[in-house]
């Protein structure tokens, strides 16, 4: 009875999400493009497929040479309208994702704004204004229509093979993966075989437009939460954490499913306090932790935590010197399977210089005298 109704619902939340989507491409509702490079990063699916870990790829593959900006809605802050991150901004401010990005990339402009137009628009009239924008979460804001769609999607579960909310995770039909031009497979295993890349690629309907890429999760070393308390760094924690550590892990995202999955084989004793996406840590929850800190053999043990959990964590004021001591998050990268990261990177590359190029000849037409 209860699967009847959540695919009851999700049949007339189709309805809504499809007459939207076709009001924006019959020009009812409109959509602005702009002359200048804008990329989108984003997905359809309620959950972490690594939005995160996929913008700050491009970042690094960009920043060196060009001035990059990041604009998202920041979810989940207590602020409004439009706010530029600086080094001391806090989540309640930009929320987490924007302020981890900016921790890891303090010469990059990160920007919160709910309504991506005025977002933009706000930032291509800063003084020192950027070179080109990432879009964070953004494949459903269609009145924005950037320039390059990026569209991730989980290799465990494809939204071809997903299902509507409230039924699935769906936020809009899978057929509207017709709008990216980048679509890329997350979270893949390591080794990848060719003929689960051609079933995928089959099963995804790639377009001639398209280009389909598959990655996988890095993991890197951990790193103390509270540097100024650890001192010691990722190198001597991994060793540790090889020889079997007792870890209490501490999460609030989407899919932690992949992080306990690598620390298994690391660690014959794991502890899991799982809390919801994005999660607002209390004083109350640190007293949990520290309790079930103390249950694990009083050697040889160690809590981790994500890189999204850490930004949090930390504008906690009082959190247990004995927390500090011990808590340490593993660093979360991405790397292209098959050499498909070459190809990536330069149509990255392409698309934005020469969509630079177009903006500066647009920008010099418009200020010649009439």
């Amino acid at each position: 009875m209860k699967s009847f109704f959540l695919k009851f619902f999700s049949l007339i939340y189709g309805m809504i999400v499809g007459l939207r989507n076709e009001m924006f491409d019959l020009k009812i509702l409109s959509s602005r493009e702009f002359d200048f490079p804008i990329i989108s990063v984003g997905n359809i699916t309620v959950g972490g497929t690594g939005k995160t870990p996929h913008t700050e790829y491009i970042i690094r593959l960009l920043k060196n040479s060009l001035k990059v900006a990041t604009l998202s809605r920041g979810y989940k802050r207590k602020t409004r309208g439009f706010l530029i991150a600086e080094a001391g901004s806090t989540v309640k401010q930009v929320g987490d994702e924007p302020l981890q990005m900016k921790i890891k990339f303090d010469d990059v402009i990160v920007a919160v704004d709910a309504k991506r137009v005025r977002g933009i628009e706000k930032l291509l009239a800063l003084p020192e204004n950027p070179d080109m924008i990432i879009l964070d979460d953004a494949y459903q804001h269609r009145y924005v229509t950037p320039g390059l769609n990026i569209l991730l999607t989980d290799f465990d579960r494809l939204i071809t093979k997903d299902s509507l909310l409230p039924f699935g995770r769906l936020r809009e039909s899978a057929s509207n993966r017709s709008r990216a031009n980048i679509i890329i497979v997350t979270k893949c295993p390591p080794e990848l075989k060719p003929i689960e890349e051609r079933i995928i690629t089959k099963e995804l309907t790639i377009r001639p437009y398209q280009n389909l890429y598959f990655t996988r999760l890095e993991y890197g070393f951990a790193q103390p939460v509270y540097p100024d308390v650890i001192e010691s760094g990722g190198q001597y924690l991994k060793a540790l954490v090889l020889n079997g550590r007792a870890i209490l892990l501490v999460t609030g995202i989407a899919n932690p499913t992949p992080l306990k999955n690598y620390l298994i084989h690391q660690s014959h004793i794991i502890q899991h306090i799982n809390f919801s996406d994005h999660h607002t840590y209390t004083n109350k929850d640190m007293d949990l932790v520290l309790s079930k800190f103390d249950s694990l053999p009083k050697e040889n043990r160690i809590i981790i935590t994500t890189e999204k959990d850490m930004v949090r964590i930390r504008e906690l004021v009082s959190v247990p010197d004995q927390i500090k001591c011990n808590i340490f998050y593993i660093p979360l990268t991405i790397s292209f399977l098959n050499n498909g990261g070459k190809d990536f990177d330069q149509k990255i590359i392409n698309y934005v210089r020469e969509n630079r190029i177009n903006f500066n000849l647009h920008s010099r037409k418009n200020k010649l005298p009439t």
